[in-house]
């Protein structure tokens, strides 16, 4: 059965979703016309869920993550879609309901620590201007916190006076995550937390986003390329593809029986760290140019199993099994209409 934005949702949830998202399109306008990056996108996100965004560069991610908070410079617009946070419309804020809404709703921790930081404030001064900003408490105040935040995400709360470039990279994005911890938000936005940073570092980062989530209870929208962080971390996740979502479900059914063929590419290109040696491939080709992106469905120019039809008709995110959704000409509907049915097998 083809699946709407309602339909789309965590197979565990018990109650109203903390986050939906609902057709969302974002174009980015150039002179030779508009530039679709997000296009026509659902999903939602329970209170207290991990939900993971994949795919390579440039398949949106990040402009779905900025749009979430309407923090997209231009010349991104948002042409279309909806954002319901609580139930609440996002797009329909004010400007001064958006203030109050950023950092205290929805924070974010972008992809590179010392570009998000300012370079000439103290991480002091910059987790006080969070704090001052939505709280009337006083700088001492304001201070006191900062300085648990610190040490709530490993910082001895003595460097709370140090400077950006006097940290480490680690330190650094430390630093970022206890800002957007500072007002307790019900979802964090992690574009890429872990960028640059080598793997030990980011594991013990990783570990403490997770520590943190199971004592504060806040829910999380990871986003990365790194698929293989993905399946250790998230509850769900969506791969995108040139600004859709082309397969949607649980992490562990997406790492034993990953259907769609991009998805399938994606997962044959990180190595396994136990079992036999396997040959690793990748995925032949390059993401398509957004401007003119192919007709059909988009990934036909890099499929393998690609058939003439693929090339006219777009596919439809449809349910292949419960809480599984694939947007793949390879699993078709029956003709009841009740469920869709692979049409070629695993690697389909």
């Amino acid at each position: 059965m083809l699946a709407p934005a309602s339909a789309v949702s965590s197979a565990r949830a018990t109650g109203p979703p903390l986050l939906e998202v609902r057709d969302l399109q974002v174009d980015y306008l150039s002179p030779r016309g508009p530039v679709r990056a997000v296009d026509g996108i659902s999903f939602s996100i329970q209170p207290g869920e991990v939900f993971g965004l994949a795919g390579e560069s440039g398949s949106g991610k990040s402009t779905v993550a900025h749009a979430l908070i309407r923090i997209l410079p231009p010349p991104a617009v948002i042409s279309g879609g909806e954002v319901l946070v609580r139930g609440r419309s996002v797009f329909a804020l004010s400007d001064a309901e958006l203030e109050r809404f950023r950092w205290r709703e929805v924070a974010m921790v972008f992809q590179s620590a010392m570009n998000a930081l300012n370079p000439v404030m103290t991480i002091s001064d910059q987790i006080e201007d969070t704090i001052l900003a939505h709280e009337p408490v006083s700088k001492r105040m304001a201070r006191e916190r900062a300085a648990a935040l610190l040490e709530t995400v490993g910082i001895n709360s003595a460097r709370l006076d140090a400077y950006p470039h006097q940290l480490s990279g680690g330190m650094r994005q430390r630093a970022v995550i206890a800002i957007a911890l500072a007002l307790q938000p019900a979802l964090i936005v992690m574009d890429e937390p872990t960028t640059a940073l080598d793997v030990v570092v980011q594991q013990e980062i990783l570990h403490q986003i997770e520590a943190l989530r199971r004592e504060l209870g806040f829910s999380i929208l990871f986003i990365t390329h790194d698929l293989s962080l993905l399946v250790e971390r998230a509850d769900r996740i969506a791969i995108m593809y040139a600004g859709q979502i082309v397969e949607l479900a649980p992490s562990r059914d997406l790492l034993d029986d990953p259907l769609h063929p991009y998805t399938q590419g994606l997962m044959s290109s990180f190595p396994s760290l136990t079992g036999e040696r396997q040959h690793l491939t990748g995925i032949p080709g390059s993401p398509p140019h957004m401007l003119h992106p192919p007709s059909g469905c988009r990934f036909h120019p890099r499929c393998a199993r690609v058939q003439p039809s693929h090339r006219r008709i777009v596919p439809r995110l449809r349910e292949a099994k419960p809480g599984h959704f694939v947007a793949c000409h390879l699993y078709a509907a029956e003709p009841s209409g009740r469920e869709a049915v692979r049409t070629g097998g695993r690697h389909g």
